[in-house]
C-alpha cells in the first residue's frame, strides 16, 4: 500500500516533468523551426508559467471545496491530468508561426491543468504524509519529476527528430494519463477538524522567515529554469547539435536533477538545511559561470550533470522547509503560494534570459544569471535566524 502510494505520487510529478521537460529545454528548439526568436519564445514561456503564479486559488478551491462529493483532492487531479492530455492533441494540429496567440492560449491552458492537479497533488501529500516521512516522500517527488525529464527529454529529442513533432506531443498525452489509474485506486480519507479551512491561518504570511524563503523560492527558479532554457539554444546556435543531441543534454541534465533530489534528503539530514541551501547555490553559480566559457561541446555533459545535481538538490531542500511551515488549516493553499511565489520566478526568468539572449548573447547571459545567486546570501539570516530556526512553525516562532 505504502509503496503503492509512493509510486502514485512519482508518476504525477512524472507526468509534470515530462512537460516541463519539454517547455524548459526543447520547447524553444521547436518554436524556432517556425521562426519565431528568442524574445517571442521567452513570451510563450511567460504565459505557460501564469498558472503556476496563480496558484494559490487552486489550492483555495481544494482546501475549501469537496467536489461532488468525491473528494477535495482526488477529482481536481483528474481534471488537470485530463485538461493536460486533450491540450496536447490540439496544440499538435498548431502552427506556432501563424497562429502564435491560440499556441500560447492553448500553451496557458495546458498549464492551467498541470498546475491544478500539482497544486492538489501536493495538498494530497501534506494531508496524508507523517512528519517522519516528509523528506522521503519530497524525494520521490522531486526525483520523479527528474525521471520525468530524464527519460522523456531523449525520447521526445529522438521521436521529433525521427517521426514528427506531432508524434511527439501524443506521446506526451498518453505520459500524461499513466498516473490515472493509481489515483483512481488512492483513498483520499476524511478530514480532520484540525485540519479543516480557517481564514485565521493565514497569518502565517506575516513572519519573515516564511516571506524570505518565498523570495528565495522565486529567485532560484529564476535562476535554474531561466539558464536551462538557454542551454539547448546556445549549443544549437555554437557547435549546430541536432534535436536527438539536445534531447540527451536535457536528459543527462535530468539525472543530476534525479540525483540530487533522491540525495537531497539525506544530505540535509546530515548538514542541515542552511548549509545545504548554501551549497546548491555555490554548485549552481559555478555550474551555470562555467557554461559562458564552454568551446568544446563534450564539456557540457559534465557540467550538465553538475547543474542538475544543483536543481534537484536545491529543490528538495526547499520544498521540504515549506512542507516543514505549512499550516495543516491551509495545507494545499499555503504550499501552494510558496510554490506559485518561486514559479513567478520561473516565469520572469524564461522571459527575461530569452530577451538577454538577443541583446547580451548566451555567454554573456550564463555569467549574469550566474552571479544572480549571490542575491540570495542576505536571505539566509532571515530564513535561518540563530535563535529560532524553522523546526516550530511560523505561528510558533517569536519576533
Amino acid at each position: 500500500m505504502k509503496t503503492r502510494r509512493y509510486l502514485m505520487f512519482a508518476l504525477l510529478y512524472f507526468a509534470q516533468g515530462s512537460i516541463m521537460a519539454f517547455f524548459t529545454a526543447l520547447n524553444a528548439l521547436y518554436l524556432q523551426s517556425f521562426g519565431l526568436n528568442m524574445t517571442r519564445i521567452g513570451i510563450i514561456g511567460t504565459i505557460a508559467l501564469i498558472p503556476f503564479m496563480i496558484k494559490i486559488f487552486f489550492g483555495m478551491l481544494s482546501d475549501k471545496i469537496n467536489l461532488l462529493g468525491l473528494g477535495y483532492r482526488k477529482p481536481y487531479i483528474v481534471l488537470g491530468l485530463l485538461i493536460q492530455a486533450f491540450c496536447l492533441l490540439v496544440v499538435a494540429m498548431i502552427n506556432p508561426g501563424k497562429s502564435f496567440s491560440l499556441y500560447a492560449t492553448l500553451a496557458f491552458l495546458m498549464m492551467a491543468g498541470m498546475a491544478l492537479y500539482d497544486t492538489c497533488t501536493d495538498g494530497l501529500a501534506l494531508d496524508t504524509t507523517p512528519k517522519e516521512e516528509e523528506g522521503k516522500i519530497q524525494g520521490y517527488m522531486v526525483g520523479g519529476r527528474a525521471a520525468g525529464m530524464v527519460i522523456v527529454s531523449a525520447l521526445i529529442g529522438l521521436i521529433a527528430q525521427y517521426f514528427s513533432w506531432t508524434a511527439a506531443f501524443i506521446f506526451l498525452a498518453l505520459i500524461t494519463l499513466v498516473p490515472l489509474p493509481f489515483v483512481f485506486a488512492s483513498r483520499e480519507g476524511e478530514r480532520p477538524q484540525e485540519r479543516l479551512f480557517e481564514w485565521g491561518a493565514f497569518a502565517s504570511f506575516k513572519q519573515p522567515a516564511v516571506i524570505a524563503l518565498g523570495i528565495l523560492g522565486a529567485l532560484y527558479s529564476l535562476i535554474i529554469n531561466g539558464a536551462n532554457q538557454l542551454v539547448n539554444p546556445f549549443l544549437s546556435q555554437s557547435f549546430g547539435i541536432s534535436l536527438s543531441t539536445a534531447g540527451f543534454v536535457s536528459m543527462v541534465l535530468g539525472v543530476g536533477i534525479v540525483i540530487g533530489g533522491l540525495s537531497g534528503g539525506s544530505i540535509t539530514d546530515r548538514i542541515g538545511q542552511k548549509k545545504s541551501i548554501l551549497n546548491a547555490l555555490l554548485i549552481a553559480l559555478v555550474s551555470i559561470g562555467f557554461l559562458s566559457l564552454i568551446t568544446n561541446q563534450w564539456t557540457v555533459w559534465v557540467l550538465a550533470i553538475i547543474f542538475g545535481f544543483a536543481f534537484g538538490f536545491y529543490e528538495t531542500v526547499y520544498f521540504a522547509i515549506s512542507m516543514r511551515v505549512t499550516d495543516g488549516r491551509i495545507a494545499a493553499t499555503m504550499f501552494s503560494i510558496l510554490m506559485a511565489v518561486a514559479n513567478i520566478g520561473t516565469g520572469i526568468g524564461l522571459g527575461v534570459t530569452g530577451i538577454m539572449a538577443d541583446k547580451l548573447g548566451f555567454r554573456w547571459s550564463f555569467v549574469v544569471i550566474a552571479l544572480l545567486n549571490l542575491l540570495a546570501l542576505p536571505l539566509m539570516g532571515i530564513i535561518f535566524p540563530r535563535k529560532v530556526g524553522l523546526t516550530k512553525k511560523p505561528s510558533e516562532i517569536q519576533n
